[in-house]
Formats: C-alpha cells, sequence, structure tokens
C-alpha cells in the first residue's frame, strides 16, 4: 500500500467489495477478503481457515495463542483467561484511572498536546509493563519493538529495526525476565503463568514467550490505535466531541463506533486447511488467506451509511477485536482503558482541534491502523 492508500484504503475496500471480493493476488500469491460475511468466516472456521498452518520457525508470536488452532489454542486461552476475568479486569481501573490523571496533568498548562507521543503511546505500555512486572525503565523499548513486529515494509521501522530484529530482541528480553521469576516469583503475570499448568503440563518456555510478545504487542497498539484513531475522529468531528460532552452515557457507543470506522486492527491472516469455496471461488489447500477487517467493517451490507462517524450507532456489529475463538482477548481492558482515558480527556476539554500544518503519517503497516503522531490543541475546561 502507498502512503496514501495506508491513511485512506476505504474507497479501495470498498471498490473491492463492489468488484473482487474474494480476489487472488498473484504478486503477493495470496487471496484477500473485503465483505463482512466472508470475512466474519475466515476469522471464525477455524476447520477452513487455519492459524497454525504457515506459522513455523522459532518466532514466539508462533508459539502464541494467535497463530494456534484447536486443541492446544483452547488449552491456553483457558489459562490466559484467568488474567483477564471480567473482575480482573475491573481491579486495574484506579491504577489506569491514576495514570490517565498523571499524563493529562503533564499537558494541561500548555493547551496543546501530542495524542501518541503524550498520551496514546505511554497509557497502555504502563498497564501492560505493570501487569508483566517489567521495570519502568524497560518501557521505552516496547513501542519500537512492537511498531516493528506489525510493520509490512521491509524498510526498518519508526524505531529503526527490522520485524526479525526486534522479535531476537524481544525473546533476549523475555527469556532473562522469565529467568529471574523463576528464582524469585512475584505477584506479577509472568510468575503467574510460570506457576500455571495445563493438565498437569507446564507451559514450554517458547509458550511462555509467545504468551509476552502477543500481550505486549496486542496490548499496546490495539489500545494506542484505538485511543489515537478516536481522537482523529473527534477532531474531524468536533460537533461529535461537544454531543458526547452533553451526554456522556453515549460514550461506550461512541467506542464501539471508533472500533468500527477506523479499526485499529485491519487484517488477519489463515491459511486454507483444505480445499474451500468462498464468494463464488474456490481456494485451494494450503493458499494463504487475507481478511481484510477495515473493509468488513465498512460494508454497506451490514452497516447502513457505512462511511460515516456515527457516535449512536445501533446495532453496531463490528468485528474489530475479531471474531469466534480468537476473539481478542484484550478487549475488554482495551475498552475499559479507553472508557477511563476519554471520560478524561472529556471532562478537561471543552473544544480539541487538529493542530494547523499537522500532517498525518500512518504506520507503515496493514496489519494496524494509526498515525504516528497527533499534535492537538485545545481548552481547558
Amino acid at each position: 500500500m502507498q502512503t496514501n492508500q495506508r491513511l485512506n484504503p476505504f474507497p479501495w475496500y470498498r471498490s473491492m467489495r463492489e468488484t473482487a471480493p474474494v480476489y487472488f493476488d498473484k504478486q503477493q500469491y495470496m487471496w484477500h477478503v473485503f465483505r463482512y460475511d466472508d470475512v466474519q468466516r475466515v476469522l471464525s472456521d477455524y476447520a477452513s481457515f487455519s492459524s497454525a498452518r504457515g506459522r513455523g520457525g522459532d518466532q514466539p508470536l508462533s508459539a502464541s495463542m494467535i497463530s494456534m488452532d484447536p486443541p492446544r489454542h483452547r488449552q491456553l486461552r483457558a489459562l490466559a483467561t484467568q488474567a483477564f476475568t471480567p473482575r480482573a479486569v475491573d481491579a486495574l481501573a484506579p491504577r489506569i484511572q491514576s495514570i490517565v490523571n498523571e499524563l493529562l496533568d503533564q499537558v494541561m498548562a500548555r493547551g496543546q498536546m501530542d495524542v501518541i507521543e503524550d498520551f496514546s503511546y505511554p497509557l497502555p505500555v504502563i498497564v501492560i509493563a505493570e501487569l508483566l512486572g517489567i521495570p519502568p525503565a524497560d518501557r521505552v523499548r516496547f513501542k519500537a519493538w512492537s511498531d516493528a513486529i506489525v510493520s509490512t515494509s521491509n524498510t526498518m521501522g519508526a524505531g529503526g529495526m527490522t520485524n526479525w530484529q526486534a522479535q531476537r530482541e524481544m525473546v533476549a528480553y523475555f527469556t532473562d525476565i522469565i529467568a529471574q521469576r523463576r528464582r524469585e516469583p512475584g505477584a506479577d503475570l509472568i510468575s503467574g503463568l510460570l506457576a500455571a499448568q495445563i493438565e498437569g503440563q507446564h507451559l514450554t518456555t517458547q509458550e511462555l514467550l509467545g504468551f509476552c510478545v502477543l500481550l505486549l504487542v496486542a496490548g499496546n497498539e490495539t489500545t494506542t490505535n484505538l485511543l489515537g484513531n478516536a481522537m482523529l475522529c473527534f477532531t474531524e468531528q468536533p460537533e461529535a466531541w461537544q454531543r458526547l460532552r452533553a451526554e456522556p452515557a453515549l460514550l461506550p457507543s461512541a467506542i464501539e463506533e471508533v472500533l468500527r470506522y477506523l479499526s485499529p486492527v485491519q487484517s488477519m491472516f489463515r491459511v486454507a486447511a483444505k480445499e474451500v469455496e468462498l464468494g463464488g471461488q474456490r481456494i485451494p489447500e494450503y493458499a494463504r488467506v487475507l481478511a481484510w477487517i477495515g473493509s468488513a467493517n465498512r460494508d454497506e451490507a451490514q452497516f447502513p451509511n457505512a462511511d460515516e462517524f456515527d457516535i449512536t450507532r445501533s446495532p453496531n456489529r463490528h468485528i474489530a477485536f475479531g471474531y469466534g475463538i480468537h476473539y481478542c482477548l484484550g478487549a475488554p481492558l482495551a475498552r475499559l482503558e479507553s472508557r477511563i482515558a476519554l471520560s478524561a480527556m472529556l471532562e478537561r476539554f471543552t473544544t480539541v482541534r487538529r493542530a494547523p500544518d499537522a500532517e498525518q503519517e500512518p504506520l507503515e503497516s496493514t496489519i494496524v491502523y494509526g498515525v504516528h503522531s497527533l499534535p492537538m490543541t485545545f481548552e481547558p475546561g
């Protein structure tokens, strides 16, 4: 994708839904899927579209839940779910509120901020780092690692490293952390995973590494871009901001609309587990398949006036967090962080505007949607 298309892929999505909803790209040697019903099937029909095939190698994400089919996926997810129960997530709310207040306190006197750098990046990084028991001084490396891993460009990412370098550094880092927790267990998530068992068996080191990398990347990128994309929407449509200030009960609905309208995750990869027919096309076994979540969430067949940002939209059956057995485990945490963060901003900022002459630079990724920076001015309330 070119820069302009990464920033605004939606006309291309619409064209593909209309003319080639299930399309074989001979250059990439990959099938692309664009319509809501077809994308939903690719994400949920694991007997036909595998998450595990084609994921070989020793990269940690290959040993994580995102790269597994049942029954192992079910076992690992049952284990991880214990750390993300509604009660466990809700217990994080006071700490998230504290972090939000600290971050906003630092910018209030300026009347301006970079939404990404000052707020939407540090918030989830701090939350995930504290969950994993990571020292604060080590957080600065997380952004470069996760950006490089979701990058789909052939060049180095904004952090100055390639996907392969990032995964190698993360493996070395978390291998040391896991060894430390084995010697001195704490109250953190890594210590809990070390102690946990599945049918009498402990997780392998590779599975533990997979958990750590997945939590860091997914927990960082999803919430950072959800918050950043929310402020992209609100700075472009200030009337929606004013309505939310007048009717704060609409905030959960507004967050769901951001998830649909500018989905933080735009695409997910699968491999055909057998020959399968989809959208009138016959996809052969072992074929690579890319399901375009960002396109599905703009499908007019599912969402009337799909290209309009409507904070009152109902129903809103978006699939921004995936669908089926791989539905995002951290979705409740992302929603909680976003609700607390946006509530605080709505209370503190009477108006929000994108800074004059601020250019938008999209992330170098077709996997996630977001911008590198979002300079914004505001009037304190």
